[in-house]
C-alpha cells in the first residue's frame, strides 16, 4: 500500500516563542525600572511625623503616590540602610490638611499626572494573561493531535490514525523446512499451499477451501512460526497483527482497522492474514461491562462480518493463534469462519531432537554434545524452551571463556531452567545431613520400586526455592498413566519424609511440596480416574486441567458433601498406603541407604551412574506405555 503524504502542520512553531517575547516586553515597559535610587516604603502616619519634625526636604505627588526626599540620609525602617528617598500612599478618602502641613514645614511640593500606559498598554495588561493561556492550550493540543493524526490538518489526517498497524505486507523467507517437528500440524495446513498457488483449479470444481484456520496449542509450540512458514511456502503476502493492536480508546477504531486490513489483503490476493492472540478480541460476547457496544465487541463483529459476510474474500486465508480456545466466541468457531482447528502439541523426543538440531546450527559446539541424550532429558519442553536452553548454554560458555558450547553447559542450562539458579546458603551440618537423608529416601525408593521412571540425578545443592532435588526422566514418554505407576510415584513422593522419620526420629518442613504434589495426584486418582474401589468410576473432580495452559481451573462443585467426605477418606487411604510402602522399601535396604547418604554428603550431586554404583543391581523395570509428561522432580 502506498503511504499517505505526511500531513502539513497548520500550527506555527514560532507562536510560543512570540508569546514569551511579548511577556518580556510587557515586564520591561510596564514594571518599575531597576537601577533607580533606593527608597523605603513607609506608612502614611510616619510620613506626616517626618514632615512635622522638619526632616522632609521635598515631595512629588503623582495620583495617590508620594515620593519624597529627606534633608539628610537616615534609616526609616528598623535595621534598614540609610536612604534619602522614601515612598508612601495617600489614603483613598484623601487628607484635607496635608497641603497646609507641608506649607507650614517648608516642604517643596511638585505635582505630576498619574502614570498610564495608554490605551494599548491597558489592553495589553488586560488580555496578556488570557493570550498566554490560549497559546499554551493550543501548543499542548497540537502536540497531542500530531501524535494521533498529524495536527489540526482536518478530518483527512484521521485516516492515518485509523489505518491498520500492518501497513506493509511481506513474503516470509521461512518455509516448512525451518519448522522442526509438528508433522501433524504441517500436514493439516500443507494443502492450503496448493490452493494459494492455484486457486482457480479449486474454484472451478466448486470447492471451498477453509476460510479460517485456528492454531491452538500451549505457548511456545510454534504457532506463529507455522503461519509464517505457510505464507513463505506459498510465496504470498503475509499480514501479521496481534489482537490487541485493533483495540484503541476511541470507539470504532478497531472496526475501521479490520476493514482496512481485509481490504488490503483482498487487493493483494492471494494472501494470508494472521491474527495472533485471538482471545484478546475474540472472547464470548455479552460478558463485558459495556454490553454489546464496547470497542472489543464491535471489533469482533467486524471480523465476523469480514470472514462470512455478503462479500467473499476468495484467495485470502485467515490464520489465528490462541492458547485459550475455551474462551472464544462460538460464532468464530462455526463453519464459514474458522473451519479448521489445528492443535500444536508439545514436541516428543524425536521432535525435540529435530528442534535442537535446528537451533544448534548457529552455535559452535564441542564434539561431546549428545543431542539425543539432551532431547531425552527435556520432556515437557516446548520449542521456545529448547531455544532458550541453547541460548543459556551459549551464555554460560561465553562466561567461562570457552571456545565452544560443551555438554556440561547444556546440562547446567537445563538444570537452571528446571530448578533455578544455584543459591549460596550457609547450611548447618545437621541440616545438611537431614537434606541428604531426605533426598536419599526419594532416590532409593525410586530405584527399587518396579514401576518408576529411571533416575537422572540427585543433589543437595540449593537451586531456586528448593534446597535439593531428585530428578527422574522417563525413557519412553507416556500417553497413559497406569495405576501401578501412579501408586509407585506416590511412594517416591513421600519417601523423603518417611526416611527422615525412620533415620532421624522426626520430620521437618522439607516435605511441604512433596505432600502438596502427592495429595493433588491422589485426589486426581480418586476424583478423576476412578482408581478407588470405595468411590468407583464417578467424576468427582473439583477442577479441570486446561489442555494448553498446564494448570488447573477451578469449577463449581457438582456433588454432595457426603461424596466430598468419601473422596477425602479415599485420598487419605492412598497416601497412608504409599507411605507404608516407602517405609518398607527403606527398611529392607538400610545399608544401601546409609552408603547413599554418605556419598551424597561427600559429593553433593550424584549422577545416574554414581547412584547405580552405590545401590548395586536394580530390579527389572516394568515396561509402560508412553506420553508427553514432564520429568518427575521430587524436592
Amino acid at each position: 500500500m502506498a503511504e499517505s503524504p505526511k500531513p502539513e502542520n497548520k500550527f506555527p512553531a514560532w507562536l510560543p516563542l512570540t508569546i514569551v517575547a511579548a511577556m518580556v516586553v510587557f515586564y520591561l515597559l510596564f514594571l518599575p525600572q531597576h537601577g533607580a535610587a533606593p527608597t523605603d516604603q513607609i506608612p502614611y502616619s510616619q510620613f506626616k511625623s517626618l514632615v512635622r519634625a522638619e526632616r522632609v526636604d521635598e515631595i512629588t505627588l503623582q495620583g495617590y503616590a508620594i515620593h519624597g526626599t529627606l534633608r539628610s540620609a537616615e534609616s526609616l525602617v528598623p535595621n534598614g540602610q540609610k536612604v534619602k528617598h522614601f515612598s508612601t500612599t495617600v489614603p483613598a478618602f484623601g487628607d484635607d490638611g496635608l497641603l497646609a502641613l507641608l506649607h507650614a514645614n517648608q516642604v517643596t511640593v511638585q505635582v505630576k499626572p498619574p502614570a498610564s500606559g495608554g490605551l494599548w498598554g491597558g489592553l495589553l495588561v488586560a488580555f496578556l494573561p488570557w493570550l498566554v493561556l490560549l497559546g499554551i492550550f493550543l501548543w499542548i493540543g497540537n502536540r497531542a493531535a500530531r501524535r494521533l493524526g498529524g495536527g489540526f490538518g482536518g478530518a483527512g489526517d484521521l485516516n492515518k490514525f485509523l489505518e491498520q498497524p500492518a501497513k506493509r505486507a511481506e513474503v516470509p523467507q521461512v518455509t516448512f523446512a525451518d519448522v522442526a517437528g509438528q508433522e501433524n500440524a504441517k500436514r493439516e495446513v500443507s494443502e492450503l499451499v496448493d490452493f494459494l498457488k492455484t486457486p482457480d483449479r479449486y474454484l472451478a470444481l466448486g470447492a471451498e477451501v477453509p476460510r479460517g484456520v485456528l492454531l491452538m496449542g500451549p505457548p511456545g509450540t510454534g504457532k506463529t512460526l507455522l503461519a509464517r512458514a505457510l505464507a513463505g511456502e506459498a510465496g504470498v503476502p503475509f499480514y501479521a497483527i496481534t489482537g490487541s493492536e485493533f483495540i484503541e480508546v476511541f470507539v470504532g477504531v478497531g472496526a475501521s482497522r479490520v476493514r482496512k486490513l481485509f481490504t488490503a489483503a483482498k487487493e493483494n490476493a492471494p494472501s494470508i492474514i494472521f491474527i495472533d492472540e485471538l482471545d484478546s478480541i475474540g472472547r464470548t460476547r455479552g460478558t463485558g461491562l459495556g454490553g454489546g457496544h464496547d470497542e472489543r465487541e464491535q471489533t469482533l463483529n467486524q471480523i465476523l462480518a469480514e470472514m462470512d459476510g455478503f462479500s467473499g474474500h476468495e484467495a485470502v486465508i485467515v490464520l489465528a493463534a490462541t492458547n485459550r480456545p475455551d474462551v472464544l466466541d462460538p460464532a468464530l468457531l462455526r463453519p464459514g469462519r474458522f473451519d479448521r482447528h489445528v492443535a500444536l502439541d508439545l514436541p516428543d523426543s524425536k521432535d525435540r531432537d529435530a528442534i535442537l538440531r535446528v537451533h544448534l546450527r548457529k552455535v559452535r559446539t564441542d564434539p561431546d554434545v549428545d543431542i539425543p541424550r539432551l532431547a531425552a532429558g527435556t520432556p515437557g519442553f516446548s520449542g521456545a524452551d529448547l531455544k532458550n536452553l541453547i541460548n543459556e548454554a551459549a551464555m554460560a560458555a561465553a562466561r567461562d571463556q570457552a571456545g565452544a558450547v560443551a555438554m556440561t553447559h547444556l546440562d547446567e542450562a537445563r538444570d537452571r531452567i528446571l530448578l533455578g539458579s544455584v543459591r549460596t546458603l550457609a547450611i548447618q551440618p545437621e541440616e545438611r545431613h537431614r537434606l541428604a537423608v531426605h533426598e536419599s529416601g526419594h532416590t532409593l525408593v525410586a530405584y527399587f520400586l518396579p514401576h518408576t521412571d529411571p533416575l537422572y540425578k540427585v543433589t543437595i545443592i540449593p537451586r531456586g526455592r528448593a534446597l535439593g532435588g531428585t530428578q527422574q526422566l522417563p525413557e519412553a514418554e507416556r500417553h497413559t498413566l497406569p495405576e501401578d505407576y501412579l501408586k509407585d510415584r506416590l511412594a517416591v513422593m513421600l519417601a523423603g519424609r518417611t526416611a527422615e522419620q525412620e533415620l532421624l526420629g522426626t520430620i521437618s518442613s522439607g516435605a511441604d511440596d512433596d505432600i502438596r504434589q502427592a495429595t493433588a495426584l491422589a485426589r486426581a486418582m480418586v476424583g478423576r480416574w476412578g482408581m478407588s474401589r470405595e468411590i468407583g468410576p464417578v467424576d468427582l473432580r473439583e477442577s479441570e486441567e486446561h489442555p494448553f495452559l498446564g494448570r488447573e481451573i477451578a469449577q463449581p462443585r457438582h456433588f454432595s458433601e457426603t461424596s466430598a467426605q468419601a473422596v477425602d477418606s479415599a485420598v487419605r487411604q492412598l497416601l497412608l498406603e504409599a507411605e507404608q510402602r516407602a517405609g518398607a522399601v527403606l527398611r529392607s535396604h538400610q545399608q544401601a541407604l546409609a552408603r547413599l547418604i554418605d556419598e551424597l554428603e561427600r559429593h553433593e550431586t550424584l549422577q545416574r551412574e554414581d547412584i547405580e554404583a552405590c545401590l548395586g543391581p536394580q530390579p527389572a523395570q516394568a515396561v509402560a506405555s508412553t506420553s508427553c509428561t514432564p520429568p518427575a522432580l521430587t524436592p
